[in-house]
């Protein structure tokens, strides 16, 4: 747990870099996220930390009311949560970044002091505060992506997102499920980190499925950031194919 937490307050510094000194003009500029601009992005990372602090404390259906009451009925999460940043757009960037910074805070130390294994609700179901630490690790390194690329900034991978694909891995049967489909049988990845380690997460019976390639490529199509054929990642078995679909790091 003190590695994801690591991790996180890493990924929140990061992002916290680039958003120091920011002007307007940066802050109103478009991301990848379809209609959202920087500061949309950053709204929604504020929002999603306050519901992971809601869920943390075990008042995640308190927190969601307060986002998104009035809002009536949404076709889904991505629904959802463009609607709450709908709603909310348009204040002071420097508020948008205060309230950022203030919740990024108060969750990295919330999930520092509290028992990885406690069950907690999130949008995707019941979950151990160990997985809502790595999934909101993954989330803020999706956004930080999204941010810099609006900003028109390279960012160096680091070996961080060694949790976000080994998220990836065990959550497959959930992505899976989610789809309406089902595994064949146990996957193994066989991944390389940026600084060439391997990153291999094998399940305790034989694979029928392997992927293999470069890890930061699987994050960033889990985090629908890039398309499989458009990566070096390979795979052999019956549901390769459907993995490399399906695969992903978010609710």
């Amino acid at each position: 747990m003190d590695e994801i937490i690591a991790a996180l307050g890493g990924q929140q510094a990061e992002l916290s870099g680039l958003l120091v000194g920011l002007d307007e003009s940066g802050w109103q500029r478009p991301s990848p996220c379809e209609g959202w601009t920087v500061a949309d992005v950053v709204l929604h990372l504020a929002q999603t930390n306050e519901l992971a602090i809601g869920s943390a404390r075990g008042r995640f259906a308190e927190a969601l009311e307060g986002l998104a009451a009035g809002l009536g009925p949404v076709r889904d999460s991505d629904h959802g949560a463009a609607r709450m940043v709908a709603r909310e757009r348009g204040g002071p960037p420097s508020a948008v970044r205060d309230r950022w910074q203030t919740g990024a805070d108060e969750l990295h130390q919330l999930l520092r002091t509290t028992d990885p294994h406690t069950r907690v609700v999130w949008v995707a179901g019941e979950l151990s505060i160990h997985t809502l630490a790595t999934t909101r690790l993954a989330e803020t390194w999706i956004h930080t992506g999204d941010v810099a690329e609006g900003l028109g900034t390279d960012l160096v991978p680091t070996d961080r997102l060694r949790h976000i694909a080994r998220l990836a891995w065990r959550t497959l049967p959930y992505a899976f499920e989610r789809a309406g489909r089902a595994l064949t049988g146990p996957v193994a990845f066989e991944l390389r980190g940026p600084t060439g380690d391997p990153w291999d997460f094998v399940p305790a019976e034989e694979p029928l499925t392997v992927i293999r390639g470069d890890g930061v490529e699987l994050c960033l199509v889990a985090a629908r950031r890039a398309l499989p054929g458009d990566t070096t990642l390979r795979g052999e078995g019956p549901d390769a194919e459907a993995v490399l679909e399906l695969v992903r790091t978010y609710a």
